[in-house]
């Protein structure tokens, strides 16, 4: 097809309208936190950290997802401009899913650089070199295009010779996928497949670097140690549960979720994509206390 009508929110028409204005407010919070976190990270050379390295590559991510995904949803819902061409649609497709991907591995990487700095203080620089930073990163970023390119090229490779409604606020797979005719079970096996094993290969190594960490600040004899340790975690904690909580409701619902209301679970997936670039900043600013103090200073 030349281009496929994207809803908004099925059933909150008439909300739209209204509803853009807090999704504009989270969009403009989440641009400028992360490029002030970036510009922070950038001009301050105490933060040229693997911590902070691997916090700006997060940033990065979070305004590529909420930048491919938040100008169309805005457009659609105060212009009514609903039409997205084909390959606009498959482009942004592959943005969400892969960045997405490729943020789930830096979230991992992040627990790593954790482990390493609590339990292995004394080899965390000799580990942490500047071209392993870069190694990790790159590898975080080549499994995610390479999970997610496959998957593009099937929906590409489909035949759409249905209705060219998508019922969704922006071009996600399956959405896509249930527009298509013919056979679409390669699609979806495919789909549900990746993001399994993703999500639950990095969340498991996750864990088991958090049990390690716990393992090592318990048995800390110093009160403030512990108390510093679990604070240093303590953020990246909450920003693996603020990804991984709704990304995971949003990808399975879709598929499965049919007794959930649509207008519930668009919405979840609009803010799957708004709420944790806006939050993240907030919460490494505020717990990271280089970072609060130097945008203290600058203010």
């Amino acid at each position: 097809p030349l281009s496929f009508i994207l809803t908004g929110i099925p059933g909150l028409e008439d909300a739209q309208f209204w509803i853009a204005f807090p999704f504009c407010t989270m969009y403009f919070m989440a641009v400028l936190g992360n490029i002030t976190l970036l510009l922070m990270i950038r001009i301050d050379p105490s933060l040229h950290l693997p911590m902070f390295y691997f916090l700006s590559m997060l940033s990065a991510i979070d305004l590529v997802l909420t930048t491919s995904t938040m100008p169309k949803i805005l457009s659609i819902f105060w212009f009514h401009s609903h039409e997205i061409n084909f390959e606009g649609c498959v482009a942004q497709m592959f943005f969400i899913h892969s960045f997405s991907t490729v943020e789930s591995g830096v979230l991992l990487t992040m627990a790593f650089d954790r482990y390493l700095a609590i339990c292995k203080p004394l080899r965390y620089s000799a580990i942490l070199t500047g071209p392993t930073i870069a190694k990790l990163g790159l590898a975080a970023a080549v499994r995610g295009i390479a999970i997610i390119t496959p998957l593009t090229c099937m929906v590409t490779s489909l035949s759409y010779c249905g209705p060219r409604v998508i019922q969704h606020s922006y071009c996600e797979h399956m959405s896509v996928v249930k527009l298509a005719c013919g056979d679409t079970r390669a699609n979806s096996i495919y789909g549900i497949t990746a993001a399994t094993v993703v999500v639950g290969s990095d969340s498991i190594l996750i864990a088991v670097s958090y049990m390690l960490i716990l393992r090592e600040v318990i048995g800390l004899s110093s009160r403030e140690a512990r108390l510093k340790s679990f604070g240093t975690c303590g953020s990246h904690v909450g920003v693996i549960l603020l990804f991984y909580t709704p990304g995971l409701f949003s990808f399975y619902t879709q598929r499965w979720g049919h007794r959930i209301p649509t207008h519930v679970r668009i919405l979840m997936a609009d803010l799957y994509l708004l709420v944790p670039p806006m939050l993240n900043p907030l919460i490494y600013g505020m717990r990271t206390k280089a970072i609060r103090d130097r945008v203290l200073s600058l203010l």
